[in-house]
């Protein structure tokens, strides 16, 4: 495994945002582990999480000029944190995410940052994707903004999982709206990086049956 990715891991543990136990997911899933961005508490913690994700920017999009969303609520200090990591790197992107409710005064609307403009393409910034609801609610956002497209999607963590065919849900997104959605790891990753200390094999174990039954072919 690549260094980066041990240290991604360690660093999701550490700060609580990755945990081991019986979970429900947003799709309705019973899972035995679960990503939670909202356990990002410090300002250590957020602008570490914003070089990850500045990484895996640059590491597919390189120099592209972008717009990050970041969908309400989680996704807001994953876009703010990235736009400033990306801004450190010489790339300096705009940034903006949603109201969960459109705002009726002022200067209105449901967007709140940068406006995108027609013709500009959007990098959608999210925690994980487990079936795809996030996100699919994230285009019913976007895809009121004129002449908007996105580019990509970034994510902490590939949970490798059947969307709502026997395909991944990354693979199914990638599909239905035509862009890549990319990881800094995926669920291998954390089953090998568990692998290295033995009093975790109760987690493995558990984390590969649920696989068994809900893993997308590889």
């Amino acid at each position: 495994m690549e260094g980066y990715k041990r240290e991604f891991i360690k660093f999701l543990e550490g700060a609580g945002v990755l945990k081991f136990g019986d979970f429900t997911a947003k799709s309705g899933r019973k899972i035995p582990y679960f990503i939670n961005a909202g356990e990002i508490k410090t300002g250590e913690q957020i602008m570490k999480l914003g070089d990850f994700y500045a990484k895996t920017y640059r590491e597919h999009l390189g120099d592209k000029r972008t717009v990050l969303f970041g969908p309400a609520y989680k996704g807001i200090p994953i876009s703010v944190s990235a736009a400033v990591a990306l801004a450190k790197t010489g790339l300096d992107l705009p940034f903006c995410f949603n109201r969960k409710e459109a705002k009726d005064h002022g200067e209105g609307g449901v967007l709140v940052g940068y406006k995108p403009q027609p013709g500009e393409e959007i990098v959608i910034t999210e925690d994980v994707i487990t079936a795809g609801t996030a996100i699919r609610e994230s285009m019913e956002i976007l895809k009121n903004i004129e002449g908007a497209r996105v580019a990509a999607c970034l994510i902490m963590v590939n949970r490798c999982e059947k969307g709502q065919t026997e395909k991944s849900a990354m693979s199914e997104i990638e599909e239905e709206f035509g862009f890549p959605v990319y990881s800094v790891v995926d669920v291998y990753d954390i089953i090998e990086y568990l692998g290295e200390d033995p009093a975790n094999r109760e987690n493995i174990e558990r984390i590969e049956k649920y696989l068994s039954a809900n893993g997308a072919k590889r």
